[in-house]
């Protein structure tokens, strides 16, 4: 039986953040939240202490569609984690990603994919967890977009509870690095359109939806399954439906 670690998370106090520092917890981990909340600046790499810290989970984020600001973002905050965590003599670094980062190019992946190759190519061995949407990621979509029409890119995913991934990464961290892990998605596939109709009437809201297909290569391997899972595997866990039961659609 692994013994109590303590395991910062970059990124603590937001969606999955939050999830991973529950699952922690309730292991009987001390998760170390490292968040502009906690006096920690990732951009800028400041207040990052990991003295004693046994692993670093990297769930930060930015919310973004440019890929210079993306770019520029995870390198930041990647190269600023790696360089505390030696100094500190951490052993293990693991980052989530995302499902279909390769096979779907905007400016957002690509500043996954070089968060991802800076973590595998870095001096901490890693674990790189690729997940798929979460279930919140249509609710999310409608809180950016304001007035009566909603734009929509067509979309297939294959969503997963935040909860889950959270879960995921808190149960991997304390154990051996292992480079890329299995990918991460919940049980069924979906088109965001879809979901993000099933969110207005769980909600009650009048907004209507206009789907809205992404031109180019990226848009078309959005449409036709680039971001799901390719491994085969069967999947369980919460389904979209019984989210949207459970929240009514609410973030």
């Amino acid at each position: 039986m692994i013994g109590a670690m303590r395991i910062a998370v970059a990124g603590g106090t937001g969606l999955v953040g939050q999830h991973v520092v529950k699952a922690l917890r309730e292991a009987g981990h001390e998760p170390v939240v490292l968040a502009r909340s906690t006096g920690v600046d990732l951009l800028a790499g400041t207040g990052l202490a990991l003295d004693g810290v046994d692993a670093v989970v990297d769930v930060a984020n930015v919310g973004t569609t440019s890929r210079e600001r993306a770019v520029t973002f995870f390198e930041a905050v990647t190269s600023n984690l790696l360089a505390a965590e030696g100094a500190a003599g951490v052993r293990h670094h693991v980052v989530l990603s995302i499902v279909g980062i390769d096979r779907v190019d905007t400016g957002y992946y690509a500043g996954k994919r070089r968060q991802e190759d800076m973590a595998l190519a870095g001096p901490v061995p890693v674990t790189v967890v690729r997940a798929t949407q979460f279930h919140e990621f249509a609710a999310q979509w409608l809180a950016r977009v304001r007035g009566p029409l909603v734009p929509v890119p067509r979309m297939l995913m294959q969503p997963v509870a935040a909860r889950e991934v959270g879960a995921a990464l808190a149960a991997l961290a304390p154990g051996e690095p292992l480079g890329r892990a299995p990918e991460v998605a919940g049980p069924a596939t979906l088109d965001l359109v879809d979901a993000v109709r099933r969110v207005l009437a769980a909600r009650g809201e009048r907004r209507v939806v206009v789907p809205l297909p992404v031109p180019g290569a990226a848009g078309r391997a959005m449409r036709s399954g680039g971001l799901l899972p390719t491994d085969g595997l069967p999947r369980s866990g919460q389904s979209f439906e019984e989210w949207l039961a459970q929240t009514g659609g609410a973030l």
